[in-house]
């Protein structure tokens, strides 16, 4: 073109681009309004301007304008179609976004192991970014199956009957087969429990369905079904394989919030059976136990008790309060092991001697290297008093609190349990009359290191004040005192397990009736 902005010449390919220039023409009559407006400007610019490339559009394509000045004043213009450089550029971005979404995903996911959310924020992302709506049909129990809704910003949950074999593909990704293409789905045969809130409510507004699996780890986590609508494309190759890879980070985060889920539920199972348990007034003798574990962060250790009533009404019952060597979990299972051999030898509980003998025997044939301090309490009411037989097994002896305040040491004592082949035990008997208590209590009470300087053992001696500042107290009351008293001691330091156990004669009486007569006494 010259200085005019007149076509000098125009070769064959430069021709196809632009179909109306012709040589002669003007530029400005015959190509697109960038393309002159670049060459008025160049030419304006004057000889020292350095020549800029220009953009546009010619068709459906994107060219670019390079210019090169000739000594004789006109100017030539190579035409570059970067049409291909520029999908190229879209489909890098594209992927780009798609990483990104691939990263959030694994963010938001793997933020929480709660099964719920996790279905949750997979539908609500799938229904943003992949299709216009999104399911997510969980691994079901039976016909019942939990499903997650997703349209726009509504989200629903809830436990669904339903039959997979109803959505081509489902039944096969719930097993964790590869996907049936989207083209072998009839949008128009979508159940109806498929279909959101929101959404169009019938099959026939569905233009496109894809079924992905979602796989977990060892075994399938559910499926993600997406819907479009009929007025948008139908889903391509590439987004088909984008949303099996989608998938696959959350079916990883789907099955690691079940499978924790699944081990949380088995965990709360046998916490509750190694808790200590909550003790009430038996056979008309009050008990009360209280319990702290070493570490904040543990619910169960090596210390224990348990309570069990006679089958005969005016039978003894019978408690325990043990200390196992060591401490968390470790300590715990011993503890568990130990509570439920006592009561599989409950029938021998009359005989404290050989109930800790049979003990001992199961303890030193197991595998465990762990040894255990306990102490042994049958207790029958008499009248308005209670009756006490306890038994110590390398524990420290029961203390019991009178209604004057008085504390006394009960004479019991005995060899380790799981150590020696034999076992030397010496029992002793107790008599509490109404308002007295006697005090099982573990080491972790009176070795507790604390003070103004935190370096002074609790010791028994003030263990025995706090007791003598109860006297008269229900069990309750004690047991409560004391742990107060000691976890002020320690306070944020640490500690061994504690464990109290308080057996209590009440001071209350009430009737006993028998066929609408009183008979024999008067009890609590």
């Amino acid at each position: 073109m010259d200085g005019a902005g007149r076509v000098l010449s125009c070769d064959d390919p430069a021709g196809g681009l632009l179909r109306n220039v012709r040589v002669g023409a003007l530029l400005a009559d015959t190509a697109p309004g960038w393309l002159s407006r670049a060459h008025t400007d160049l030419l304006t610019g004057g000889d020292e301007t350095q020549p800029q490339v220009a953009r546009g559009r010619i068709g459906e394509g994107t060219v670019e304008a390079f210019p090169s000045r000739r000594t004789d004043g006109a100017v030539s213009w190579w035409l570059v179609d970067d049409s291909d450089l520029r999908s190229a550029r879209d489909q890098l971005e594209t992927e780009r976004a798609r990483s990104r979404l691939l990263q959030e995903v694994s963010s938001e996911l793997l933020a929480s192991l709660n099964v719920d959310r996790c279905m949750a924020v997979t539908a609500s992302l799938a229904a943003a970014h992949l299709a216009d709506a999104a399911v997510i049909v969980g691994v079901g129990n039976g016909r019942s199956h939990p499903v997650t809704w997703a349209c726009g910003d509504r989200v629903t949950q809830d436990d669904v009957v339903l039959d997979p074999a109803d959505l081509p593909g489902l039944t096969e990704a719930l097993l964790g087969f590869p996907p049936v293409p989207s083209r072998w789905i009839d949008p128009a045969g979508t159940p109806a429990w498929a279909i959101p809130e929101g959404f169009d409510r019938t099959a026939s507004e569905i233009g496109s369905v894809v079924v992905v699996p979602l796989p977990g780890h060892g075994f399938p986590a559910g499926a993600l079904v997406l819907l479009r609508r009929c007025e948008e494309a139908a889903f391509s190759e590439a987004e088909e394989t984008f949303a099996r890879l989608f998938a696959a980070r959350a079916g990883a985060a789907l099955s690691a919030a079940r499978i924790y889920a699944q081990q949380t539920r088995i965990t709360d199972v046998l916490m509750r059976e190694l808790l200590p348990p909550t003790l009430r007034r038996t056979q008309g003798i009050d008990f009360s136990g209280r319990y702290r574990p070493s570490a904040a962060s543990e619910r169960i250790g090596g210390d224990f008790y348990d309570v069990h009533p006679a089958d005969d009404p005016d039978g003894e019952a019978f408690a325990v309060l043990g200390d196992v060597c060591g401490k968390g979990l470790e300590a715990a299972v011993l503890t568990g092991k130990i509570r439920n051999t006592v009561e599989a030898l409950l029938p021998f509980a009359s005989d404290h001697a050989r109930m800790l003998s049979l003990l001992n025997s199961a303890l030193l044939s197991s595998h465990h290297t762990r040894f255990a301090t306990m102490v042994l309490a049958s207790a029958v009411r008499e009248r308005d008093r209670v009756r006490l037989r306890v038994t110590s097994a390398g524990h420290p002896p029961p203390l019991v609190v009178r209604a004057d305040g008085r504390v006394e040491e009960t004479g019991t004592r005995g060899t380790l349990v799981g150590v020696l082949s034999e076992m030397t035990v010496t029992g002793a008997s107790v008599v509490l009359h109404p308002g007295e208590t006697c005090l099982l209590y573990s080491d972790g009470i009176t070795e507790a290191h604390g003070g103004p300087l935190g370096d002074q053992m609790f010791g028994e001696e003030r263990l025995r004040a706090v007791l003598a500042e109860c006297a008269g107290m229900p069990a309750e009351a004690v047991t409560e005192r004391v742990q107060m008293v000691a976890s002020q001691w320690v306070g944020d330091g640490p500690h061994d397990d504690m464990a109290l156990l308080a057996i209590t004669a009440p001071r209350a009486t009430h009737l006993t009736a028998v066929d609408g007569h009183t008979r024999g006494r008067f009890t609590s």
